[in-house]
């Protein structure tokens, strides 16, 4: 028997297609701002920023008067309840709940993370008042939207002038 035979075989050639030319996909042509070197910072992340670059706020109130600019938000927070005759000093009685209060400090930045201003703010232990006894008033700075519509109904109701 005769060995078998091997014919070797040739690929199919590909067809070539004349006058057609070869396009390469387009490349898009946006660029980022980071490509351009140019960084916005989002504000919301602004005060992620270490605290040992940051002013911290003072724990007591030896802390808060040895810095004038606390000793300056402390003043003006006063300012306002010496004005309107907020409080009264009495000398204690046994039968009375001696109130206590407590400074409450922070710092308001600006959304570029530098300091706006200081805010301290006194604050009385409310857990510790009774009503009618400890207080018969109650002190608010702020004037709410309903006490405006209020009043403001109530002249018209009364024809008073505004």
């Amino acid at each position: 028997m005769p060995p078998p035979t091997i014919t070797p075989t040739t690929p199919n050639p590909t067809p070539v297609v004349a006058n057609v030319p070869v396009v390469p996909p387009p490349v898009p042509t946006v660029t980022t701002r980071s490509q351009n070197n140019i960084y916005k910072p989002n504000p919301k992340y602004v005060h992620t920023t270490t605290t040992a670059s940051r002013t911290v706020e003072p724990t007591t109130i030896n802390q808060a008067l040895s810095d004038p600019a606390w000793n300056a938000a402390m003043q003006e927070e006063l300012r306002p309840l010496r004005a309107l005759d907020t409080w009264e000093l009495v000398p204690a009685d046994s039968s009375q709940n001696i109130v206590k209060c407590k400074w409450v400090f922070w710092i308001k930045y600006l959304p570029d993370g530098t300091i706006d201003r200081y805010r301290a703010r006194l604050v009385a232990k409310g857990f510790q008042q009774r009503a009618g006894i400890d207080y018969n008033e109650i002190f608010s700075t702020v004037v709410k939207s309903a006490i405006i519509r209020t009043l403001l109904s109530l002249a018209v109701t009364n024809n008073w002038s505004l």
